[in-house]
């Protein structure tokens, strides 16, 4: 434990063995577990390696050598070392220095290998899917994502697979994980109202009037927490493959997430309303029902999107 006070403010130690044992069980006490030094160091500062004094040389004394550096002072540094001698004598000074780099590059590098191997892996595996069973397996059979360990079940998509419009949500949740289907919470009944007020429907038969909903991640991140950039990359060529099978006319990002994988932006209050391309399709961004559900006066700029989409598959509102 460094000291604060200078020199002068510490206690000195009595000329009472007693005295002295009990002052040194209070410092205990106070969390004192080891000897320092007799002054606060300021290891921000390089301090210069001391001058030899006068009279101290190869062939001087060991009085002559204790004189001159003092009974508690270490043996001085090579010139242009550029340590403090006095931090250098604490002990446990070695903890004190800062650790190497290299080994923190090297795990970075490590890691960022790791995921590159993964998403090479996923981009074989989605193409080689040639329907959208076999892109199902391929996605549960994955074993680089660490968030199917701890999932019910691997969230793949519902709706009609010929619909005109996709939805990209983000992750499931806690329903979803329990029922196997993506948007069945809170959340999912109020899209599928939204939608209907279209005339789409996740159930219906005719293509023209169905929905497809996906998400960018098949399983349910731990607390619901935000997908994280890593999981985000090594699954995103599975959802590049699942548009290209679903081939719709229209792409929508429902939420920051979507925006993430297939944009490279965030900022949903900023990017909703206007319309872009995703995986090669006119794609519009909208804010999340659960945002919607939280903010209830953020649902007349979800009716102006869904306007926006009925406009542009030439479907009558109602």
């Amino acid at each position: 434990m460094d000291s604060h006070l200078s020199p002068r403010a510490l206690p000195q130690a009595p000329a009472d063995p007693a005295l002295a044992a009990a002052l040194y069980e209070w410092l205990r006490e106070l969390g004192a577990d080891e000897a320092i030094c007799d002054a606060p160091l300021d290891r921000t500062v390089a301090a210069p390696a001391p001058e030899p004094a006068a009279g101290v040389g190869p062939g001087a004394g060991a009085a002559g050598a204790l004189g001159a550096r003092g009974l508690d002072a270490p043996e001085a540094d090579p010139p242009g070392h550029g340590r403090d001698p006095r931090a250098e004598a604490m002990p446990g000074a070695h903890l004190l220095r800062p650790a190497p780099a290299a080994p923190a590059r090297r795990e970075a590098q490590d890691a960022r290998a790791r995921l590159d191997r993964a998403v090479a892996e996923a981009r074989a595996a989605a193409t080689a899917a040639r329907d959208l069973d076999a892109l199902r397996a391929a996605l549960a059979a994955f074993p680089h994502c660490e968030l199917r360990q701890g999932a019910r079940s691997c969230v793949f998509a519902d709706g009609h697979p010929g619909a005109r419009l996709l939805i990209l949500g983000e992750a499931p949740g806690r329903d979803e994980d329990r029922e196997g289907r993506p948007f069945v919470g809170r959340a999912g009944q109020l899209l599928d109202r939204m939608f209907a007020a279209i005339g789409l429907e996740r159930r219906a038969e005719d293509p023209a009037r169905a929905l497809y909903i996906t998400n960018v991640l098949p399983w349910r991140p731990p607390l619901n927490r935000d997908p994280t950039s890593e999981e985000i990359e090594m699954l995103l060529p599975f959802v590049q493959r699942h548009v290209e099978l679903v081939a719709p006319e229209i792409v929508v990002l429902m939420g920051n997430t979507p925006c993430a994988a297939a944009l490279g932006r965030r900022g949903i209050l900023r990017l909703r309303g206007t319309w872009t391309e995703a995986f090669g399709r006119p794609a519009l961004p909208m804010t999340h029902p659960a945002y919607l559900l939280r903010q209830p006066l953020a649902r007349r700029e979800a009716w102006a999107d869904l306007l926006e989409i009925a406009h542009r598959l030439g479907l009558p509102p109602g």
